[in-house]
């Protein structure tokens, strides 16, 4: 069991993968863009190779390199956390030993995805991989990607192992996370962004976020805000972004987020089928949503003309 409320920090990023127009990964470009999400977007920590960061799509080869590229760049001044998450136990044990070898401060695993597999088959799965390395493990629970939620009981029975820390909670069920976090000390980070302030309010640490990419200091500041008791300021916050946690998430978040980083002028690129890239009208309302969630792009009159 940790000790620690919050072991990579409170305002957590799941960082997208930038890439260059034919596709490669712009490993320069993710480089600038970690450091602009922990200087300017204030991330105590930046989840990498996760599935925001298309990590279907990328070989092993290229998730290895962009860990020691993020830990090069900001290892020293955030906490850098792995998705090793695959549908295959032994392929996750694979990514996880790579992740352990560079370096990173902790791990993301996912449900397996497509097989479905019923609570025993999960309870082995993510037990396998956190007795695989000595680092520290954060279930991802987003049974809405995965098909195959992980019980209440399941995740109980989990806390038990030492190196199973915590939840990335996608599940929206406030009754089964409440569940869990009264009988267990898993820490939780909210995994979906329309929910933070609610999940905050059930003991969540914090945020595992993809808003964070373009508001992540003023989620940073609802954390503080909340944190101190200013449960009013924080609700007026969550208001306030609503307009942004829509728009990224009208196409697929990975999509939305690199076309808003593109309008800012932060390393975003193109995506790997099967995405596409979003199309004008989807940029277009884009610049509508993010200018009434109060994110200032530059060049906006320009655009819009």
């Amino acid at each position: 069991m940790t000790t620690n409320p919050a072991p990579f920090g409170q305002m957590v990023t799941a960082m997208i993968t930038p890439m260059n127009p034919d596709g490669s990964v712009d490993f320069d470009g993710a480089a600038r863009l970690a450091d602009y999400l922990v200087t300017d977007m204030r991330n105590d920590g930046l989840v990498i190779n996760g599935t925001t960061g298309e990590s279907p799509t990328t070989t092993d080869a290229e998730k290895e390199r962009l860990l020691r590229v993020v830990l090069d760049a900001v290892g020293s001044r955030a906490k850098i956390v792995a998705g090793v998450g695959t549908y295959a136990t032994a392929h996750t044990i694979e990514l996880a030993h790579s992740a352990e070898r560079v370096g990173v401060h902790g791990l993301l695993v996912v449900t397996p995805y497509y097989s479905k597999p019923p609570q025993p088959a999960l309870e082995a799965h993510f037990t396998a991989v956190a007795d695989a390395t000595g680092l520290p493990v954060l279930i991802y629970d987003i049974p809405g990607r995965t098909a195959a939620a992980v019980a209440t009981e399941t995740l109980i029975r989990l806390a038990a192992h030492p190196r199973i820390i915590g939840v990335k909670d996608a599940k929206d069920d406030p009754a089964a996370t409440a569940h869990v976090l009264a009988r267990t000390d898993l820490v939780y980070y909210c995994g979906t962004d329309v929910l933070n302030l609610p999940w905050l309010s059930l003991g969540a640490a914090g945020f595992v976020s993809v808003v964070g990419h373009v508001a992540g200091d003023r989620l940073r500041e609802m954390i503080d805000a909340f944190g101190a008791g200013d449960v009013a300021r924080a609700r007026q916050l969550h208001y306030d972004l609503i307009p942004v946690y829509d728009g990224l998430f009208r196409n697929q978040g990975a999509v939305m987020t690199k076309a808003a980083l593109d309008l800012l002028g932060q390393p975003g690129g193109a995506v790997r089928g099967p995405l596409l890239a979003a199309t004008e009208a989807e940029r277009q309302q884009l610049i509508a949503d993010l200018t009434a969630g109060g994110v200032k792009l530059p060049g906006t009159a320009e655009m819009t003309s």
